[in-house]
């Protein structure tokens, strides 16, 4: 269900632009790219999760080993209250940090909407696991019925995912990408420029310096030819220094944030116009002080504020 959200992934080296079927599914969009180690750890607890829906939801002590005991496939409020709960939940985490626009619930984010549902299913499952006859009639033989295998690997899921959607916005180790950011393609020039510094291409002075240096050198003998060639001689001087600043000028390069940060309007609005997910490619367009102008794949330009720890292509 959720890879068939799952869009494929364009490279930096094609060309930025909004087509009329990204326009017209914008905002449903969910990059896999985008998601987080914590919502690995979401991912893998929901597998588990459905896996122990269909295990033994009860054991009972003195049954025979070919007993035909009930899965919590076979229990409504297990089903509703762990197995749907947690799995819903699940998915409202993860498509929460790969979309560029969320959606609000009454108010609320999805992923916030998924955190609770995750807790619940914990809560849930817990209780189940104290009262394990709250789910079916087994009359007095309460000393008799246990929790199963199934209803164990349940609690153990929801416990793990609970945990990880609450912990991935406060912990810094699961908010790392799930998917490594992949390198730009070798032939872009911008991939060719020196690392050295994230937006400003502090190599580039020099070799206009380095070109301009021969350029005077070979200037000098037509410097020492008769006087009608000395005022040509002469005039390129200023010229070769002229590149200079201008070789100081903002180049366009891709990068990459380590974790997720809002893009605001290029009007000064407070209100984000989209947010930079860790592990895609953006292209910085423009330079603002200490702050950048990018856009998005989707051919939305804004202002990156924060411009702290960025991976440069």
């Amino acid at each position: 269900m959720i890879r068939a959200l799952i869009p494929s992934y364009d490279p930096p080296g094609r060309t930025i632009g909004s087509t009329d079927d990204e326009t017209t599914y914008e905002g449903l969009e969910v990059n896999i790219r985008s998601l987080t180690r914590g919502d690995g750890v979401v991912i893998g607890a929901a597998v588990l999760l459905f896996i122990a829906s269909f295990l033994d939801l009860y054991s009972v002590d003195g049954a025979p080993d070919d007993a035909d005991l009930p899965s919590a496939w076979a229990s409504g409020p297990v089903v509703m209250g762990v197995v749907l709960a947690g799995i819903i939940g699940a998915a409202l985490v993860v498509v929460s940090h790969g979309l560029s626009q969320l959606p609000k619930v009454a108010g609320l984010d999805l992923g916030q909407v998924g955190t609770a549902f995750t807790v619940f299913a914990a809560w849930s499952a817990l209780g189940n696991v104290f009262d394990p006859l709250s789910a079916a009639d087994y009359g007095s033989s309460s000393d008799t019925v246990s929790a199963g295998i199934g209803l164990i690997l349940a609690l153990v899921a929801t416990l793990v995912m609970a945990a990880a959607a609450v912990a991935t916005p406060l912990v810094p180790a699961l908010q790392a990408g799930l998917v490594p950011a992949p390198k730009p393609p070798q032939p872009q020039p911008y991939g060719a420029q020196p690392p050295g510094g994230y937006g400003y291409p502090g190599a580039q002075p020099h070799q206009p310096g380095q070109q301009g240096q021969p350029g005077q050198q070979g200037q000098q003998p037509y410097g020492g030819q008769p006087q009608p060639g000395q005022p040509f001689g002469a005039q390129p001087q200023p010229q070769a220094q002229a590149p200079q600043p201008p070789a100081a000028e903002f180049s366009p390069f891709w990068f990459a944030v380590p974790v997720p940060r809002p893009l605001f309007a290029e009007d000064g609005s407070p209100t984000p116009i989209a947010e930079l997910a860790p592990g895609t490619w953006y292209l910085a367009v423009e330079q603002r002080g200490p702050a950048l102008v990018a856009q998005t794949q989707d051919g939305r330009r804004g202002v990156l504020q924060d411009t702290s720890g960025i991976q440069r292509g």
